[in-house]
Formats: structure tokens, sequence, C-alpha cells
């Protein structure tokens, strides 16, 4: 059976909220984060619109030397994370830093610091580079800068599964508590790509929304979606071995109860369109929790708004489920984009919020549902019901599935 895991903490930077009571509020309201993108020219890349985390700043909450020449996406993942700690009521010099741990990750990390070291030293030469290049552009360094702060000597790792990352690494973290190798971890994911490289990158890939109409560009399981849009942000989960927080009076906000992971072995970046993999990984945390399909009341899909992600994953959903419809689907990229590695982390609050709030998020950006997608969507007219039993979905590029499976806390 292995140790009971919940949840004490969390905290979010989003495109609707910078803490996650905001983003909670922000997204059970269907607020939308899309904007056109300002910050570069777009004139010559197919995408003009992004979700990007407005109106940051890292000292409210952080000492100028913790966040100072860092890339964003780290700042973004400590920030969370020191909202998250805050609300779980952990205190440096209060615990042991070896009973804390930290397993978080990025899709691809310190790409704006990458982008302009790069030009430098093409513009001035390489002895104009920084010497802070490396630590503040690798991906492991969200973890670390994580770990340095609240002095959590227990394990502390980076995970990389591009779309996964996030709920790979609260899974990952889940896994080492259950098994009694750390009483604490810190875990989630963080992403700041909104960059000309990254848009463009992604653009070239046609993999992005060419709308410029931000209400009409992130359209997931829509007939008329024409790809994703790019999200940045962070989101952060303190896990606790149930009896530890117990002993110390921890507020529980819910109970990870299973985790499943599977790879499709089938293309770079489509996934399998039989959803054979996206099923096994469903079907591993649904089996974990010992949830049966009948008794589950919501997924939190990957929902992209690509047009291979959003059938495969319908297909999936549907030969699982068995077309049953009790069980409602919705997808928050409507309102946040697509945040690569951040995105299982945030949608985890999202679904923690959608518990504590008896709501769950609408799938904003549908109007006409697409007609091969036979799952059935959250709308405004059932979204007001209470969420018990909940199950996350991320898929990676590369084939990466994991799924997440979460109880509402009523002891």
């Amino acid at each position: 059976m292995g140790n009971r895991v919940v949840v004490t903490g969390m905290g979010a930077v989003t495109p609707i909220g910078n803490d996650a009571e905001t983003f909670i509020d922000n997204l059970l309201a269907s607020k939308v984060g899309i904007e056109k993108i300002t910050s570069f020219d777009t004139s010559e890349i197919k995408a003009h619109v992004a979700a990007g985390v407005k109106d940051f700043d890292p000292g409210k909450r952080l000492a100028k030397r913790d966040y100072h020449r860092v890339d964003p996406f780290a700042q973004y993942a400590l920030y969370s994370a020191v909202e998250a700690m805050n609300q779980a009521g952990l205190k440096r010099g209060e615990y042991d830093g070896k009973d804390l741990g930290v397993i978080y990750g990025s899709g691809i990390g310190g790409i704006s610091t990458i982008e302009t070291q790069v030009l430098k030293m093409y513009k001035k030469g390489p002895r104009r580079l920084s010497p802070l290049f490396i630590p503040e552009t690798i991906i492991n360094m969200a973890a670390g800068n994580i770990s340095i702060y609240f002095g959590a000597k227990n394990t502390s790792k980076a995970v990389v599964t591009a779309c996964a990352t996030g709920t790979n690494a609260i899974g990952d973290a889940y896994e080492y508590i259950k098994a009694g190798k750390a009483k604490m971890m810190i875990a989630g994911g963080s992403e700041a790509a909104i960059t000309p490289v990254g848009i463009s990158a992604f653009a070239a890939l046609t993999a992005l929304s060419s709308s410029e109409d931000p209400e009409r560009a992130s359209m997931p399981f829509d007939q008329d979606r024409d790809g994703f849009v790019m999200g940045a942000g962070a989101g952060t989960l303190v896990l606790e071995d149930y009896d530890h927080a117990k002993a110390r009076g921890a507020h529980i906000l819910g109970e990870i109860v299973g985790y499943g992971q599977t790879s499709d072995a089938y293309n770079l970046t489509a996934p399998d369109p039989d959803g054979e993999g996206a099923i096994g990984a469903m079907q591993q945390a649904l089996d974990e929790a010992n949830i049966k399909t009948s008794d589950l009341d919501y997924i939190n899909a990957h929902g992209t708004a690509t047009q291979s992600n959003d059938i495969a994953e319908s297909k999936a959903i549907s030969k699982l489920f068995n077309d049953n419809d009790h069980v409602l689907v919705s997808s928050t990229k409507g309102m946040t984009g697509h945040a690569l590695g951040a995105a299982g982390a945030i949608e985890a609050v999202a679904i923690l919020g959608a518990m504590k709030r008896s709501q769950m998020p609408v799938n904003v950006g549908v109007t006409h549902q697409d007609p091969e997608s036979h799952i059935r969507l959250v709308d405004q007219t059932n979204a007001k019901r209470s969420v018990n039993t909940a199950i996350s979905n991320s898929f990676g590029f590369g084939g990466h599935n994991a799924v997440l499976a979460i109880k509402k806390w009523n002891q």
C-alpha cells in the first residue's frame, strides 16, 4: 500500500492570476488570459497571440538576491513554491531539511536567457557572455533554486518530459513519499517560452493557432480549432506524508491517490491516434487509486486544441469510459493557453480548486464541439457540482503520457 500522500500547499503563477486563489477565482469565472503579443514583432510569424504572465513582480514575495539574474522560468517556480510552502505552514528552521525534497521540471527552461546571451555573443563577442549563462538556463535550476531557498536536503531533481513534465514531477514526488523516502516534497513545473524563438519555432512546426482573436484562439475540442496558444507560468504543490501532516496539524487540501505513466512509442510530435498509451496511463492511475470508471467525477483533459491531440484524447476517454457520459471533461487551456512543462502542475491546482469550490472549470473556447469528440464537456449548465474524484491528463512530445488521480479531502 505505502504511505498516504496529501497536499498541504499550492502555489500558482498564471496568465489569469499570480497566486492560487486568484487563479482559481478567474478560472471558475471563465476569464481568458490570452492577448496579442506586443513584446516582440510577430508580423513574420504565423502566430500573434499568447497567454503570458501579467503584472508579475517577484519582489512581492522574494528578496532581490533570490531572483536577480535568474531566468523567468526559475523565478516563477520559486515564487509559486514560496506561496505553496507558506500555505502548508512550513518555515525553514522548523523542519529537518533531510525530510524535504524537490522534484520540479520545465519543458524548455531558460530560453529567454539563451536568446539574449547568444545574440550578445554574436554582436559583441564570446567574452561578453554572462558568467551565469549556464546556471540561469539549465532546466534543473528551478529545482536547484527551490532546494537552496528552503534548505531541502532530500532528493532534488528535474523532470523533463515536454508537456507531461508538471504531472510527472508531481507523480514522481508522490511515489517518493509513498515509498517512505521523504516526508515532504515540493513538486511542479514552470515555463517561460513566450519569446521570439519559442513562438517562431512552434509556429514553424504548425502547432500554434494562427488566430488573431484572443477569444477564438485556444479552442479545445471545438470543430474549428487550429492549434494551441502558448502559455506561461508555474504550478507548485507541497506533498506530504499523511501521518506527518496530521501530527503537525496541517490543513489538508486533497489527496494524491494514483499515478499512471506510459509511452506511445509512436511519433516525435503526434500522439498515437488509437490512444493506447493514454488509455494505459489513465487506467494505471485509476487502478492505483481504486477508483472505478463509473465513480470518476471529472477529467481535466490535456486538450491542447490541436487537431491530433483532441481527437486522440477524446477517443481514449471514450474507449476507457465506454462512451458513458457521466464523467465531465474540460480543458482549461482555453483560458490559460498551453504552458508546456508547467501545464500539468497548473492544472493540478485547478483540480484542487474545483474540489474546494464544488465547481468545475468550463471548457472555454467551444462553440461547436467537434463531432469526433465523443465526450461530455463541462459548460455553464453542469459546472456546479461536487467533485470528489478527478484525473488530470498530460501528454508530451515524444509520446510521454502522465496521469494523476486526485481525491477530495473529506476527513
